[in-house]
């Protein structure tokens, strides 16, 4: 891919102050597109933003939590005004607020992963896809993860949460790809971010996954950036309705 292949591109991208979303950005914006960056916190917005010029992107930041329904059409509608229009989702915000055996997760625990990680991926799109159709099309791509394929262990709700992702790549791929908009999805294993400090932090526990890896360390956030940029390029113009696991080696599917 070539440094302007997104040159004149709009990219939002949620939760991306940091690991992966982060790294999602910085790709996207270092191949020319205007990414709109956003994360909860004002003060985690603005050092994203100022690492971002830094590296000469062009960006646009702004608070966002993507589980509510005022905050969601707050950014998009802040992308329009600054940018003009919408070509790229990038999916991204997910929570975890569950760590231990699957039979003592609670209602609240369900609603709120399943509302994050699932519904608001779904309703972020269909605020988007009207803007990426004026323009002639788009790209959609969400975050999952290896634990889509094979549920963790001690992460049972967050994993089904991410095998829905796959789910809803597949169902929305061949209703808007009438619209020349592309779905696709990324499924990351276990990469090196504060969202997995958890597992990577566990001396045990990365003892035992480094066992199922043919490359026997953990991921990069730039290893999955680079995969969502080819997505979103020319390159990928024949890709959709695809997930691309980015994991290591790790042996989730035929």
């Amino acid at each position: 891919m070539s440094q302007s292949s997104l040159a004149g591109k709009v990219a939002i991208v949620t939760a991306s102050t940091d690991g992966i979303g982060l790294a999602a950005a910085q790709a996207l914006g270092k191949r020319g597109a205007h990414v709109v960056v956003s994360s909860r916190r004002q003060a985690n917005v603005d050092k994203a933003v100022a690492l971002l010029q830094s590296q000469s992107i062009t960006v646009t930041g702004t608070t966002c939590n993507v589980g509510k329904e005022e905050d969601r059409e707050k950014l998009v509608q802040l992308t329009l005004d600054q940018c003009g229009g919408i070509d790229i989702l990038v999916s991204n915000a997910a929570v975890n607020p569950f760590f231990g055996n699957i039979m003592d997760s609670t209602e609240d625990v369900w609603d709120k992963i399943l509302s994050v990680n699932v519904t608001s991926a779904f309703l972020m799109t269909k605020l988007v896809v009207p803007h990426m159709t004026k323009r002639g099309g788009g790209n959609v791509v969400f975050v999952s993860s290896v634990a889509g394929y094979q549920p963790m262990q001690a992460l049972g709700p967050y994993s089904v949460s991410k095998t829905a992702l796959l789910g809803l790549t597949r169902a929305l791929a061949p209703e808007l790809a009438q619209s020349n908009i592309r779905v696709n999805c990324v499924a990351p294993g276990v990469i090196k971010t504060k969202f997995s400090s958890a597992l990577t932090g566990n001396e045990d526990i990365m003892d035992e996954f480094k066992k199922q890896l043919s490359i026997k360390r953990v991921g990069e956030p730039e290893e999955i950036g680079g995969v969502i940029a080819f997505l979103c390029s020319e390159d990928a113009s024949y890709v959709t309705g695809e997930t691309i696991t980015v994991t290591g080696g790790i042996g989730c599917r035929l």
